[in-house]
């Protein structure tokens, strides 16, 4: 099965949402007016795609209906899908790692799947001939090592790891040194999954970057933002808060199979104007692909 395959089955869930809803409103109106595009609006909104984005979307369909005298309901979804494809393609999604060794921090709330996707991670850079290491900066639970170990292990990365309860700067601080002695590509480096309104994990945070940006002043720097696709609305209020916080980069999007709030994905980067860089859909190791707005409109409208 291709990527686009596997992305269409996992964005099955958003995609009846809207299908349904949007066919709904077609066999309700006989002509695309406004009472119609009122009605998409709606739609959009309820979609999680967020009311200031849908209305930014509808503004724009407005103006190409009338401009191309769009009246035909293929016309109006393929209008409908372009207006969402340029806003997630607003800003650059291309991973900057051109620097050896280059750094990936990769930061989230609990449970979004940030180890897992480490590992996904790692597998695709490895894929591409890099050497990989991985810091296990998560010190405060033993489990965590333990996931990042297993994936590291099957995406044939390296990792760094001290023992539960050691200050996470100092794992990062040594897995930068181990990263230089293997002449490593990529150091890529997990974090605790922090509450973004957890002052102490943040300023945790906070020293890790320090670290990096002192010991690795010169090198191409990626911070990814781990977003659960199940949460909805509340991710983009963990965006804005991590935000605040860290200069992200790039969104890493998990989860968007089996759930119908896909569309978030669309407010979130028009709302921030962060990329979204990949896209996970299961839970095998090959199952995350780097994203590619068109595919991801297509897969959901």
């Amino acid at each position: 099965m291709g990527f686009f395959d596997k992305l269409k089955n996992g964005l099955n869930k958003t995609k009846q949402s809207f299908d349904e809803k949007i066919n709904h409103v077609f066999s309700s109106f006989r002509k695309v007016d406004e009472d119609f595009l009122e009605e998409l609006e709606e739609i959009l909104i309820m979609s999680d795609i967020g009311m200031d984005t849908s209305i930014k979307i509808i503004n724009h369909l407005r103006e190409r209906i009338k401009k191309e005298k769009i009246e035909d309901e293929e016309d109006v979804k393929k209008a409908l899908r372009e207006e969402m494809q340029k806003i997630l393609e607003v800003t650059d999604i291309s991973l900057h790692l051109n620097t050896k060794p280059s750094v990936i921090l990769v930061v989230g709330v609990n449970g979004v799947g940030k180890t897992t996707s480490i590992g996904k991670i790692a597998n695709r850079l490895a894929k591409d001939g890099k050497r990989v290491v991985v810091a296990a900066a998560d010190t405060f639970r033993a489990a965590a090592v333990e996931q990042l170990e297993i994936w590291a292990k099957r995406s044939g990365a390296d990792i760094v790891k001290r023992e539960e309860g050691v200050d996470p700067a100092s794992v990062v601080y040594d897995a930068i040194k181990i990263t230089r002695e293997k002449n490593a590509d990529v150091l890529i480096v997990d974090t605790a999954g922090r509450l973004h309104n957890k002052k102490y994990l943040m300023d945790e945070l906070n020293k890790i970057q320090k670290v990096i940006n002192k010991e690795m002043s010169e090198a191409d720097k990626e911070v990814l933002l781990v977003i659960d696709g199940t949460t909805g609305q509340n991710a983009i209020s963990q965006v804005k808060a991590f935000k605040e916080e860290a200069d992200i980069t790039g969104l890493v999007l998990t989860k968007l199979d089996g759930t119908a709030k896909g569309g978030v994905v669309i407010g979130i980067v028009e709302e921030n104007k962060i990329p979204v860089k990949f896209i996970g859909v299961g839970e095998q190791i090959d199952d995350m692909e780097i994203f590619n707005a068109e595919d991801f409109v297509r897969a959901i409208i």
